[in-house]
C-alpha cells in the first residue's frame, strides 16, 4: 500500500491562536454573507490578513508545517505528470468536461479545448473567447454547453457587462457545435431566469435536457424575480439545437409568500444560506435519480420523467452546512456526498478553528425504495492538512473513481489542493492520496487553487484557477482497478454507470 504522507506532518496546527482574526471571524459570524456565491466576472479582490496571520504563515512554511509559496507536495502514490499554464488573457479557470481524447476547460473568458491523447503532454486545440461568469461547461455528442451567470449586454460572445436591473440584459445557456474541435461554432442561446450558474445534462437519443441551476433573485431584477424556488428545464433537439427552448420550471420548494418554501437562512438559521434556487444538480440517469445541492437544502429527485423531476426527499443541516454546493452519488446509488462551500470559495476555512465539520463533505446513505427513499446522514469528511490564512480552501468539485465494490472519489479543495478519499464505510471516511501547492502568497488572502478535480480514463485532471491544467497519475492498489475502466464521455454532473453497460 502506498504511503499517504511524504515529509509533512499529519495534522498541521496552523492558526490556533488567531480565532478572533478579522477575516475569519467575519466569515464565521456573518449571516447570509457567510456563504456568498462563487466570484463574479473577475477574481475576488485579495483580502487583508493581520500581521499575526502573515507571520504565522511564514513561520509554518519555515517549520515545514505547510509547503512554501507555490511549492508542489503530494503523497507518495500521486505523480504530477503535466501542467499546462493558464493563458495570460483568460479569466480564472473553472469546470471540466471530457469526450474521447479531449478535455474541455471553462474559464471566465470562455473555454479551452485540450487534446489529451497523451495525458503527459496535453495540447491546446482551441481557445474560444466568450466572456461570462462561471462558464460552467459540458459536452454531449457534437454539442458543447456553456453557462453564463453574469448580466451581459446581449447573448453574443462580444457582449459587455450590463446591470441586471436593465430589462435588456441577458444571462443563460450558450450552445456550440464542436464537430470540428479546432473550430467550435456558436449556434444557439437560451435565456434563463437568474442566469445559469451551473447546468446538468440529462441526455437522450434525440434530445438533451438541461437542468439550469441559478439563484439570488431580487425584486430589482426584471428577469430574476423572487421567489426563485426552482430550476429551468431546457430541451435541446440534437439535430436542431437552434430550436432549444425552456419546457418547464419545476418548483422545488413550494411554499406561501414571497420567499417560497426553501430554507429561510439567517436569522432563523444563523450562518446558513437562504434557499433561492439550486447551486448544482447531479443526475444518475441509469438509476433515474438526481441529487440537488440547493444553498440551504439538499434534495433527492426522481427522474422518471426528465421534463418533470420530482423531489422525493429533502434534508437540511443548520448546524454545520452554510451553502449546499454540489453532490456525488456512489456507483450503487445508495449514498450521496454533498459539499458545503462555506465562505463561497474565497475564505480560508481549512484550519483548526473552523473545525472538521464546517466547509466539509456530508455523507448520506440513501435508504428505502422508490419514491419513499430517504437521505440519512452518516458523517463528515474534510481534509486535515491545515492551510494558511492566506489560502482559500473549502470543499469543492470532485468525481467518483470507478472501483467496483468501493466508494472512492477525488475532489478539489481550492488551495487545499486535490484529495482522494474513501467513503466505502459511510461513517469512517479516510483520505488515501493528495496533491497540493503552497500558498500563492503569505501577505494577502488571494483566491486560487483547484476548482475541479476529476478522474477520467486513468488520470486525474485538475483545473487550477490560476496555475492551469494539472494532470496527475494515481498509483495505489485500492484504486488501480479503475485504470481498466473506460468511458467515451464524462460530464461529472451526469454520472455514468461504469459497470452496468
Amino acid at each position: 500500500m502506498s504511503s499517504l504522507r511524504t515529509t509533512r506532518v499529519r495534522r498541521r496546527r496552523l492558526g490556533v491562536a488567531t480565532a478572533a482574526a478579522g477575516l475569519l471571524a467575519t466569515l464565521l459570524t456573518a449571516g447570509p454573507a457567510a456563504a456568498t456565491p462563487d466570484p463574479g466576472d473577475a477574481p475576488a479582490t485579495p483580502g487583508t490578513v493581520s500581521s499575526q496571520q502573515e507571520a504565522q504563515a511564514r513561520a509554518a512554511i519555515q517549520g515545514g508545517e505547510i509547503p512554501g509559496v507555490d511549492e508542489v507536495v503530494h503523497s507518495d502514490n500521486i505523480t504530477h505528470v503535466a501542467n499546462v499554464p493558464r493563458e495570460a488573457f483568460a479569466g480564472i479557470n473553472t469546470d471540466l468536461a471530457f469526450q474521447g481524447t479531449y478535455a474541455f476547460a471553462g474559464n471566465y473568458d470562455g473555454f479551452r479545448i485540450f487534446d489529451i491523447s497523451d495525458p503527459k503532454s496535453p495540447k491546446t486545440v482551441a481557445q474560444v473567447l466568450c466572456p461570462g461568469s462561471q462558464n460552467d461547461i459540458s459536452v454531449s455528442g457534437n454539442l458543447l454547453f456553456l453557462s453564463t451567470d453574469s448580466s451581459r449586454s446581449d447573448n453574443s460572445c462580444t457582449s459587455t457587462t450590463q446591470p441586471a436591473t436593465e430589462k435588456s440584459s441577458w444571462e443563460g445557456m450558450k450552445i456550440f457545435d464542436i464537430s470540428d474541435k479546432s473550430n467550435p461554432k456558436y449556434v444557439a442561446a437560451v435565456e434563463t431566469a437568474c442566469g445559469s450558474h451551473t447546468h446538468t445534462l440529462v441526455p437522450e437519443r434525440r434530445n438533451i435536457y438541461i437542468y439550469v441551476s441559478s439563484y439570488a433573485p431580487s425584486a430589482t431584477f426584471p428577469d430574476c424575480q423572487p421567489p426563485h424556488d426552482g430550476i429551468s428545464v431546457i430541451k435541446v433537439p440534437r439535430k436542431a439545437p437552434e430550436k432549444s427552448a425552456i419546457v418547464n420550471f419545476p418548483v422545488l420548494f413550494p411554499g406561501e409568500g414571497p420567499d417560497g418554501g426553501g430554507n429561510p437562512g439567517s436569522p432563523t438559521n444563523p450562518g446558513v444560506s437562504k434557499t433561492t434556487g439550486c447551486h448544482d444538480i447531479t443526475v444518475l440517469p441509469s438509476k433515474d435519480l438526481a441529487a440537488g445541492a440547493c444553498m440551504g437544502d439538499g434534495l433527492l429527485f426522481s427522474l422518471k420523467d426528465p421534463e418533470n423531476p420530482k423531489v422525493i426527499d429533502r434534508v437540511q443541516d443548520n448546524t454545520n452546512f452554510a451553502f449546499w454546493h454540489s453532490a456525488t452519488f456512489n456507483q450503487k446509488a445508495d449514498k450521496v456526498v454533498f459539499t458545503d462551500e462555506l465562505g463561497g470559495g474565497v475564505g480560508a476555512t481549512c484550519n483548526e478553528r473552523t473545525g472538521p465539520t464546517r466547509g466539509a463533505d456530508g455523507i448520506y446513505d440513501i435508504v428505502g425504495k422508490g419514491d419513499k427513499r430517504k437521505l440519512v446522514f452518516r458523517n463528515y469528511f474534510k481534509i486535515d492538512r491545515y492551510q494558511a490564512d492566506t489560502e482559500n480552501c473549502v470543499a469543492h468539485n470532485g468525481s467518483l473513481i470507478p472501483v467496483k465494490g468501493k466508494d472512492i472519489m477525488v475532489q478539489a479543495w481550492y488551495q487545499g489542493g486535490v484529495s482522494v478519499w474513501d467513503f466505502t464505510d459511510s461513517a469512517a471516511p479516510e483520505e488515501i492520496a493528495y496533491f497540493e501547492r503552497g500558498p500563492l502568497t503569505t501577505d494577502v488572502l488571494k483566491t486560487g487553487g483547484a476548482w475541479s478535480a476529476y478522474y477520467y480514463n486513468g488520470y486525474i485532471y485538475s483545473n487550477d484557477e490560476i496555475k492551469g491544467l494539472d494532470v496527475l497519475r494515481l498509483d495505489d492498489r485500492r484504486t488501480d482497478p479503475a485504470k481498466r475502466v473506460r468511458t467515451h464521455e464524462l460530464n461529472v454532473q451526469t454520472q455514468p454507470d461504469y459497470f452496468d453497460r
